[in-house]
This record gives C-alpha cells, structure tokens and sequence, in this order.
C-alpha cells in the first residue's frame, strides 16, 4: 500500500509539471529555441570532468551518467538567445525519460544518495550556471542544493555555487537582457563536460566570483549546516576598474558528512 506521504508527493509532483507546462505554453515569457552558424566572439569557457571518485557509489552510474548528459547537450549546444529570451533547461531537454535513451544515473535526494533515470543532469546544471554568473546573462530561476553531500576534497569552485535540477518544476532559467544575441555552447570529450559562451560583438565587461560569510554550524538536534553567500564583481574589460559588485545568491545546506579533519 502506498502511504499517505508518499502518494501526497506523486500528485504534488505531477500538480506542478502541469503547471510549469501551462507557463510554458501560456506565460509571457519568450523562450529560446533557435539554432544557427557559431558565434565568434568568446565571453566564458568552462569545463568539468565527467567521472569523480565518490565513495560507495557504483561506477556504472558514472558512466551512465555520461550517457545522460550527451543526450542533453545535443538539445542544447548552439542555442541562440536573441535579445529578451529566455532559456529553460527543461523545455529545451525535455523529460529524460528511459524511451528516449536516458540511463540510471546518480540522483541525489533529502540528503541521500540514490539512482534514478536521468540521474547526473544536475552536472550541466552547474556548468551552464556557473557560465552564466560570467556573462552578462540574467539568472531568472536558479535552485540550491539543500543538501551538502560530499566533501570539499578536489573542490575548485565556492560551495554552493551550482544549480540543482527535477523535471520539470525545478528549473534552470538564463535571461538575455543585452542588445546582442548570445549562444550556448556544451558538448562532452572523453573526460570533460565542456561548455562556452559566445557573443555576437565582444562584452566589454569581465566577472569574478566569490564566496563571502562561509560558516559551519552545530545545529541543536545535532546536525551541521553550511551557509555562505555568493557575490559576483564586475570589472571593466578597458580600464580593469571595478565597476560594482552583485550580490548573487544566499547558501543554506545540511552537511551530510562529519566536518572534522581525519588524522
């Protein structure tokens, strides 16, 4: 028998695909959806390795992540968006579902690792917002992880600084607000996911990232949580003056994990 809690969660969850379908189709909203000849002029470049060593977890959902992430580069690469689009993650990938070739892939949920079809998107997630946060792009929607599962061990970038992904409610959403049109640019080597963003006319603006308030906290039923803030600074590509500085997002996560040093 399904209990309460769980079929509460199957219709919330089928409620709100629904109705993100419907703003989709009825919103104002304009999306993306365009293809074209490459752009020429680089504004950011980025890339992450496809497989990580993670304790107990199969490498099978590794590699079929892999799988996953080629079948949605292929909806997204050399996607244009003209002046005052908008692009959605989701209505550009669709629902990765087993019939169109989506594999189980690693699926991290309330805090645990799991499997499930699709599993290891929320790898291009991160690649696509952290190229975002160095473009002039807007972040319309944008969702933190809750969750800090793994360690900082072979970390680059500030935590929290990703962008979580469930179809479809749960969304990735980049607005461009310049004069130009902008493109998306994302495919896979045998080790990398790969991802660029490239203008018509070249940004005479550069970003940098940083994390700010970072803190550890022992909450009261015994758990640690980390918070940080994201702030991103704006220079002038002429002159190498700081322009101003952006408040980007606010972290909030439960640590799955002990924060102590082993000896």
């Amino acid at each position: 028998m399904v209990s309460t809690t769980l079929l509460r969660r199957r219709l919330g969850r089928i409620f709100y695909i629904w109705k993100r379908r419907a703003t989709w189709f009825f919103g104002k909203t304009k999306f993306a959806n365009q293809r074209a000849g490459a752009l020429q002029t680089l504004v950011f470049q980025h890339k992450t390795p496809l497989i990580r060593p993670l304790k107990a977890v199969d490498m099978y959902l590794q590699h079929n992540k892999v799988t996953n992430l080629q079948l949605a580069a292929a909806k997204i690469n050399g996607l244009l968006l003209l002046p005052g689009e908008t692009f959605s993650f989701w209505k550009m990938v669709g629902a990765p579902i087993a019939r169109k070739g989506y594999l189980e892939g690693l699926v991290l949920e309330r805090g645990k690792v799991t499997k499930g079809i699709g599993g290891g998107l929320c790898q291009m997630g991160n690649l696509l917002y952290w190229m975002a946060l160095h473009s002039p792009l807007t972040v319309t929607e944008r969702w933190r992880h809750s969750y800090d599962v793994f360690p900082d061990e072979g970390r680059v970038l500030p935590f929290g600084s990703g962008a979580t992904l469930a179809y479809n409610y749960i969304d990735l959403q980049l607005r461009n607000d310049t004069a130009q049109t902008l493109q998306l640019s994302v495919w896979l080597s045998k080790t990398h996911l790969h991802g660029e963003i490239y203008a018509e006319t070249p940004i005479f603006e550069r970003y940098e990232v940083l994390e700010k308030e970072h803190l550890i906290r022992h909450e009261p039923h015994g758990c640690y949580s980390r918070h940080n803030r994201i702030a991103r600074r704006v220079f002038s590509v002429v002159s190498g003056e700081l322009l101003r500085e952006e408040w980007v997002a606010e972290n909030h996560a439960l640590m799955m994990y002990q924060p102590f040093l082993e000896g």
